[in-house]
C-alpha cells in the first residue's frame, strides 16, 4: 500500500478514516530515521489492511508539536481514533511486527472504558 504523507490538512481525516494508523515522525537529516525508513516501508507492504503515514517533522512542525515530538524517529499508533502507542527510537522489524500484533489484538471496549474512568476522576 505504501504510506500517506501526513500534514496539518490531512491529519484529522487520516486518523478518522483508518481503524489502525501508524505514524512515523522523522526528518531527512536524522540517521536513525534513515535506518528505520526501509523497515517502515516493508511493514506498510506486509500489512496492507493498516494505514501507514510519515510526518516530516522539519516540514510539519505544527503537527509534530501537537504530538509533543521531542526525539525522532517517533512512532505513534492509533486504533479506532485512540492513540494506543507512542515510542521514540528506531525499532527493528521484529519489534514493529510485535507492536502491530499487540495493537491488532487490543480490546478497544476495555481501552475506552479505562479512558472514561480516568477522565471521570476529579482533577487535582
Amino acid at each position: 500500500m505504501g504510506y500517506i504523507e501526513l500534514n496539518s490538512k490531512n491529519l484529522d481525516q487520516t486518523i478518522k478514516d483508518n481503524a489502525i494508523l501508524i505514524i512515523d515522525f522523522w526528518a531527512p537529516w536524522c540517521g536513525p530515521c534513515k535506518m528505520f525508513g526501509p523497515i517502515f516501508e516493508k511493514a506498510s507492504k506486509k500489512y496492507p489492511e493498516i494505514a501507514f503515514a510519515k510526518c516530516n517533522t522539519q516540514e510539519q512542525e505544527q503537527v509534530a508539536g501537537s504530538f509533543g515530538i521531542k526525539a525522532i524517529p517517533t512512532l505513534a499508533v492509533f486504533r479506532d481514533q485512540v492513540m494506543v502507542f507512542m515510542q521514540s527510537g528506531a525499532l527493528p522489524a521484529e519489534a514493529l511486527d510485535d507492536v502491530i500484533k499487540q495493537v491488532q489484538s487490543l480490546d478497544m471496549d476495555e481501552i475506552r472504558a479505562k479512558i472514561a474512568k480516568e477522565e471521570a476522576k476529579p482533577k487535582e
